[in-house]
Parts: C-alpha cells; structure tokens; sequence
C-alpha cells in the first residue's frame, strides 16, 4: 500500500470571504450604473423611426450589463441592499425606476 491510501490527506480550507464594498465603491458603482442605461437609452432612441414626426416611441430598454470596472460582489450587494434587481442572466435593473 502507498502512503496516500493509509492517510488520506484533509480538503483544502476554503478561500476567505472577499471583503464587503465600501459605501464609496457601491455608491460610484451606482452612478457608473445610471449613466450607463441613460447612454443606452439615448443610443437605442436615436434610431430611426424615434422622433417627432413618429410614433414618439420610448425605448423599451429597462436592463443592461452593469459596467465591468466593478466586481461582481458590489453588484450582488446593490442586489442586496434592493437598489438593483436581476433581470435574467448578466442584466440588472434599477428598482422603482
């Protein structure tokens, strides 16, 4: 018999938890958020077909990819504290907007 069949050896201890985002980090982050769905929604309006000799159709555009200059632990925390909710896969929305 080998020795790793005697004494099988312990699970490797888990990583630490990453530390929770700073007030400042969430706070950037949101704003980074905003600006983001507000560019998005004035690219998606300034098509074609939008304008005052149209419908005047609002852009549908209510989710989006949260900026990737953040972790993905201060979204998750923004989700927490009910600022931003989960629109399916990688989108989120801001809440009561």
């Amino acid at each position: 018999m080998s020795e790793s069949e005697e004494s099988p050896s312990p699970p490797p201890p888990a990583p630490p938890a990453p530390p929770s985002p700073s007030k400042e980090e969430l706070r950037l982050a949101m704003k980074a958020f905003r600006k983001r769905l507000k560019l998005t929604v004035l690219d998606d309006e300034s098509r074609m077909g939008y304008g005052p000799m149209s419908s005047g159709r609002r852009a549908g555009i209510v989710a989006i990819t949260p900026p990737d200059q953040f972790p993905q632990a201060v979204w998750d925390e923004l989700v927490k504290q009910g600022k931003l909710r989960r629109a399916g896969g990688t989108t989120y929305e801001i809440v009561g907007e």
